[in-house]
């Protein structure tokens, strides 16, 4: 009867968490990690918190327990990193994160002593790289992704420059970040802990705005002004490591500096290819092949498999080729050519970014499928404003997605609304 218990208590936190339009494929490995992150206590109430953000008020009315203990209880989940705390209208707001990018990372951004790190780095491993089904399902479903790739700036051309808009810089990101922290790559301390990781910077991990001023009060990332950050993001040029980050335009939340070799996104992005699991940047490699003499270096240096070196129909001539259904436009090649013989020329078709993470969440929610958990949450009723946020983005969509949201939804208000925003 205990292990019933114990389990149902998982099930209902994987089935709390899986509200999410990114959530965690459930199966006994999720629940040996679950349980390695939360007790039975915290599984039970972190099952019944809402989605939108709240405050220590909402949570107590929710669990029945007096406002004292609620706030213990809720400044230790965020101390352990499963929730990320911050201020807004002069109060202390909550949010559970999704698990990735969530609170999956955070659990191996520093070296702590409450959890076997190696025993949690094996169980993720196994979820995401055996299993598989919740990498796959995490970065294949939908047109919309997670994350994106930034270019790297320091190869772009004058002309090129022109054309990258200021959310498509990392250097923007971190000089209008309100804060920043850096922590360890989970990626490669996972790898570490498996014995796998390669040269590549650990602490090189970059958080932004709300979610690096909760990590950094709770000493999961470290503090940084925006000189260290951008010193860190020349580093990781240097270490041919390609910039993937939150898909948003307004507020980015992290940018994670990934090698092909132990990054998940990257790993997925070779895996899943032709389903489009990373969104790309707005650029494709070109090779110009007058001077290209085919000594490999990019092939050896793509993080991504997307160049392959052939030979040509002159004698002992080779030619470096590029896979553009698999090529991220990072410009990582073109950083390594020592023979100038790539450049960097615009993608036909511009990659759509959404505008912040409320217009992320609700495309990304229609298209999975989730849209109701996003207005109508059983734990909590949404206020005027939240409720009008995600509205505004419905509105503002292209129709066969409002007709999609309208059919998830099943509600008169919202095809009306619909209806009379497009007269």
């Amino acid at each position: 009867m205990a292990h019933h218990t114990i389990k149902s208590s998982y099930q209902n936190l994987s089935d709390r968490l899986n509200k999410f339009p990114q959530g965690a494929t459930p199966s006994e490995l999720l629940y040996k990690i679950l349980k390695m992150l939360f007790n039975e206590k915290e599984a039970d109430l972190v099952a019944l918190l809402p989605i939108k953000p709240f405050t220590a008020n909402k949570a107590s009315k929710i669990w029945k327990l007096d406002i004292k203990k609620t706030r213990n209880i809720l400044d230790e989940l965020a101390n352990k990193a499963i929730l990320i705390d911050f201020e807004q209208n002069d109060q202390i707001e909550y949010v559970l994160p999704p698990p990735m990018a969530g609170f999956f990372e955070f659990s191996l951004m520093r070296v702590r002593k409450d959890i076997d790190q190696k025993v949690l780095s094996e169980l993720f491993h196994q979820y995401m790289n055996v299993e598989e089904d919740f990498i796959k399902s995490l970065f294949t479903q939908g047109e919309t992704q997670l994350g994106r790739v930034f270019v790297n700036e320091s190869v772009l051309s004058n002309y090129n420059a022109i054309h990258v808009l200021d959310y498509e810089r990392a250097t923007e990101v971190i000089k209008s970040a309100s804060h920043i922290g850096v922590g360890m790559c989970y990626c490669r301390h996972k790898m570490e802990h498996l014995g796998k990781a390669c040269d590549a910077p650990m602490d090189i991990c970059m958080t932004f705005n709300t979610v690096a001023s909760s990590l950094s009060k709770h000493g999961h990332a470290r503090t940084i002004d925006k000189e260290e950050c951008l010193d860190l993001l020349h580093k990781a040029y240097d270490h041919n490591l390609v910039q993937f980050g939150e898909n948003v335009r307004n507020d980015v939340s992290f940018i994670c500096n990934c090698c092909g070799c132990c990054c998940e996104a990257l790993l997925a992005s070779k895996r899943f290819a032709i389903m489009n699991p990373v969104h790309t940047t707005n650029f494709i490699p070109e090779i110009q092949s007058e001077t290209c003499n085919g000594c490999g270096l990019c092939e050896k240096k793509c993080p991504v498999d997307a160049i392959r070196i052939e030979a040509t129909e002159m004698e002992n001539k080779k030619n470096a080729i590029v896979d553009e259904d698999l090529c991220l436009g990072c410009g990582v090649c073109v950083r390594v050519c020592n023979k100038n013989s790539i450049i960097l020329k615009s993608r036909k078709e511009r990659v759509l970014t959404p505008l912040n993470g409320t217009h992320k969440a609700v495309v990304m929610a229609i298209e999975r499928g989730k849209l109701q958990n996003l207005i109508f949450d059983n734990q909590v009723l949404w206020n005027h404003r939240a409720m009008a946020a995600v509205l505004g983005v419905i509105l503002k969509l292209p129709p066969i997605k409002q007709a999609m949201a309208s059919k998830q939804v099943k509600s008169r208000y919202l095809e009306k609304l619909i209806k009379r925003f497009d007269r």
